[in-house]
């Protein structure tokens, strides 16, 4: 039994470190930034895209913040879900004050789709431009380059699909700093393997691609079923090497604001989990590998400690926790200052122990779950 624990061991810091080094560690520490543009010379259009249901408090701050955006060619469409707030009201204004604010308002939703993704199909349809960039009713872009920088691989580079990061507020308090490591995690996640020319989700909170592409594949065909899955199974079904961008600039990402309870979390990481069953096979290999081995790692860390006869395994097995936290720690730190500009992570070690278990509690709830709700 003692050898299976020790060869566990091994494997699975075989498959972190591989991990760590190769696949995040690329990205961290060697990933240039795309040449700035020169000038904007009649750009392609963009139409930003809302979807939002009694968000009536956030859209007050949010679409004229919108509107600053330094972009020559642009419209927002907010499509209103079935409201009960004010949100009718304010839309009225803005649609007075702006002239390329416009609303589509849905009174009813048919009972087998989706809500959340009935109403972006709207609002895409009605769109006036050929690249689509959708944020949600919570989400603050940090710079007027916002559309600037994540139109940029679609109009310069024919790509279909830009991936950007979409980070939340930094509040006080302990879920707030699971939220912020969960968060750039799972960014590190998939702006690596989209690196790597291997694409396999994008955020809602900060995602692009072209309208003719949405409309060519019947909008969210095969996804109605599925509660939330309109931003990461749409990437997941139909990002390519060839097709799809990671975005990385500080000027590109947007803020959200986070959940303030742990119920609340975990009703929305139990969605996110629900939607990752769909993921094409070989998309979940790459997370339930290193998933598996993190959670071996530990697991059998911890077996020889409890059980070594003598200093010696102990010193063995503390070395690769030490070394695979530095390495971690390091590799997380880069990557949140090319996404964000600035910031540190303190803490990864305790916080890489919290996540495995949330991922696999959470996940397995989720993964099982057959009801999910948007709102």
């Amino acid at each position: 039994m003692e050898n299976v624990i020790w060869g566990l061991f091994f494997l699975a810091s075989v498959i972190q470190f591989a991990y760590l080094l190769i696949v995040f560690g690329r990205f961290a520490f060697f990933y240039r930034n795309l040449p700035e543009e020169v000038a904007l010379v009649d750009p392609e259009g963009v139409s930003i895209v809302v979807a939002a249901k009694n968000e009536a408090a956030h859209l007050k701050d949010l679409i004229p913040m919108l509107m600053q955006q330094q972009y020559p060619k642009f419209e927002v469409v907010l499509v209103n879900d079935r409201s009960d707030d004010e949100s009718d009201a304010l839309l009225r204004s803005f649609s007075l004050q702006y002239s390329n604010f416009r609303t589509v308002n849905i009174r009813y939703t048919p009972a087998h789709l989706s809500p959340k993704k009935y109403a972006l199909t709207l609002g895409i349809k009605v769109s006036e431009h050929p690249i689509v960039l959708l944020t949600d009713a919570d989400c603050r872009p940090v710079s007027p380059q916002w559309i600037r920088r994540m139109s940029a691989p679609i109009r310069n580079d024919g790509k279909i699909f830009a991936l950007g990061h979409g980070s939340y507020l930094a509040l006080p308090g302990l879920l707030n700093r699971i939220i912020q490591f969960e968060t750039l995690l799972t960014a590190l996640y998939y702006f690596s393997f989209g690196y790597w020319k291997s694409p396999f989700m994008g955020v809602g909170r900060n995602l692009c691609y072209r309208k003719d592409f949405f409309m060519e594949k019947k909008a969210f065909k095969a996804l109605w079923h599925i509660e939330g899955g309109d931003d990461d199974l749409f990437v997941n079904q139909h990002a390519t090497a060839a097709n799809a961008a990671v975005v990385v600039h500080p000027e590109s990402i947007t803020i959200s604001e986070p959940k303030t309870s742990f119920r609340d979390y975990f009703t929305q990481k139990k969605r996110h989990f629900h939607a990752g069953k769909y993921y094409r096979y070989r998309d979940k290999l790459k997370i339930g590998l290193y998933s598996l081995s993190h959670l071996v790692f530990w697991l059998a860390a911890i077996g020889i400690v409890l059980t070594a006869g003598s200093g010696e395994p102990i010193a063995l097995v503390m070395g690769f926790v030490f070394s695979r936290a530095t390495i971690q720690y390091f590799i997380i730190h880069e990557a949140k200052k090319k996404l964000e500009g600035k910031g540190k992570m303190v803490w990864t070690m305790f916080f890489d122990v919290m996540y495995m278990v949330y991922f696999w509690v959470l996940g397995t709830l989720g993964y099982l779950s057959k009801t999910v709700r948007w709102k």
